[in-house]
């Protein structure tokens, strides 16, 4: 025998005590579904390197997708790591079943390897969605097994690429170094030349014939490279 025509409608109509039941468990299912939607949050996250940048228009795309203003979270901080206060915030409050939204990926930070790794804690460990609105194939919304096998797949990418183009700028760096080596220029702080009669000062102030801040003030130099030079010529005599 069929007990519905339809979800509301008992068939036979005499029992009434079925459809009661009914109503109570699909009520208790929809609320429970409410409750459980009510209690995702939807969170972006803006960064920029420094303070004189500003963050406008990271802010602008965080509100058109809704972000609510009071789960804006913004750092004004390099992204050679995650030590940034308002991400640490944010990574707290996130739960299973949130949302994560950016501008761009590096705008989780410069470091693809660490961010390879957050991403995974995000999404695996702390079952967080996440969406980059200038890249839409990094985006977990879905919950599809496709969609995050292509995020680890991007991820992995740009961590390559990223690990590259820092090996070959050391590489330039160093080629650079040495090119400028073998034409005879120097790194690093100027010398700082002394006055001719430095060894008499220094003589002078080891006899204790003159103060220590007299020797300072008859050499020209500040304290510390005073000291240090004093300390080059003892070491030579």
């Amino acid at each position: 025998m069929t007990l519905f025509d339809d979800d509301s409608t008992i068939i036979p109509q005499s029992n009434k005590i079925y459809k009661i039941k009914y109503e109570r468990l699909k009520n208790k299912m929809s609320n429970n579904t409410n409750k459980s939607n009510k209690n995702k949050q939807i969170y972006g996250y803006c960064r920029v390197s420094t303070k004189e940048q500003n963050l406008d228009r990271q802010l602008i795309a965080m509100r058109e997708e809704g972000v609510p203003e009071e789960n804006i979270f913004s750092d004004k901080k390099s992204g050679k790591d995650f030590n940034r206060t308002e991400w640490k915030k944010l990574y707290n409050k996130l739960r299973a079943g949130d949302t994560l939204i950016i501008m761009s990926i590096d705008r989780l930070g410069r470091d693809y390897d660490a961010i390879g790794r957050t991403w995974k804690r995000l999404t695996n460990t702390k079952k967080v969605n996440i969406k980059v609105l200038d890249m839409p194939i990094l985006n977990t919304t879905n919950n599809t097994l496709v969609d995050k096998l292509l995020s680890d797949i991007i991820l992995q990418l740009l961590a390559y690429v990223a690990q590259t183009e820092r090996d070959n700028l050391l590489k330039r760096q160093a080629q650079g170094i040495a090119a400028a080596k073998a034409r005879g220029v120097h790194f690093g702080r100027p010398e700082v030349n002394v006055p001719k009669d430095f060894k008499k000062i220094v003589r002078d102030w080891e006899d204790k014939k003159i103060s220590y801040t007299e020797a300072v003030e008859l050499s020209g130099l500040s304290t510390r490279t005073f000291y240090r030079k004093a300390e080059q010529y003892k070491r030579k005599i």
